[in-house]
């Protein structure tokens, strides 16, 4: 019995945290280039006690542990704006930002020009280009960014657009609504026009899927009443159990 009620515990955290994480997709189904999440559960086999005076082995109890979360970089929809400064990423690629913690890596491409004459996200952090940082002058117009990330207008060259990949991308870490870090030994390599192109005038959306992602919350919102509910079943069986042995004998 006591079984039982551990093991039906250990579910329920499960559950919450992959709530959680349900919670947070939703949540950010509308931020520009957000990666959904996936909560990874794993079986652990609790080792019986061994006793050779038993009369039968012991069982082998099987817990629920949560292992780590799993980034989906697949690519969400593309959706255009007409805006000169918004670029898409067809591939596997990050935009490069220079943020006050070091370089972070995003497929936000919702860019605009500060007063400083910088190309900047939204949060503020500059656009890294192959060259630095990517700087405009005051009476730059008809900004044209091509498919190789090359930004151009009537008087020139401002740079290009530095896309990175990762070899191993689900090792990034968020750090942010839409931007990414890289751990300790993974590092950029800068991508070919193969692996990925740019898209003026358009931004990539959130790949979280709505549908899927509310149908999951009230699976795990149900799974979590009937844990509940044979927990409560438990704690009445014990109850009634201590009730009768309590008893007195006539």
């Amino acid at each position: 019995m006591e079984n039982a009620l551990l093991i039906g515990l250990s579910r329920q955290m499960s559950l919450r945290r992959e709530m959680e994480v349900v919670a947070n997709n939703i949540a950010n189904i509308n931020t520009t280039g957000f990666k959904a999440d996936t909560a990874i559960f794993e079986e652990y086999l609790m080792p019986g006690a061994r006793a050779d005076q038993a009369a039968r082995p012991d069982q082998r109890l099987s817990y629920v542990v949560d292992r780590s979360t799993w980034h989906d970089m697949g690519q969400g929809p593309v959706h255009q704006t007409g805006n000169p400064l918004d670029v898409a990423i067809n591939g596997n690629a990050f935009l490069v930002v220079q943020t006050p913690r070091g370089e972070r890596y995003t497929r936000n491409g919702s860019l605009h020009i500060n007063a400083q004459g910088q190309l900047v996200t939204t949060e503020g952090f500059p656009v890294v280009g192959e060259s630095g940082p990517i700087q405009f002058q005051t009476n730059d117009r008809e900004i044209t960014i091509g498919r190789d990330g090359s930004i151009g207008v009537p008087g020139g060259s401002r740079g290009k657009l530095r896309l990175v990949t990762f070899e191993a991308a689900q090792r990034l870490q968020k750090d942010g609504g839409s931007t990414f870090l890289a751990p300790e030994g993974l590092e950029p390599q800068q991508a070919t026009p193969e692996a990925a192109q740019v898209i003026q005038f358009s931004l990539e959306q959130s790949n979280v899927r709505g549908v899927v992602a509310m149908t999951r919350m009230i699976e795990v919102a149900r799974s979590y009443t009937q844990v509940s509910t044979m927990l409560q079943q438990q704690g009445d069986m014990r109850r009634g159990a201590l009730e009768k042995l309590a008893e007195v004998p006539a």
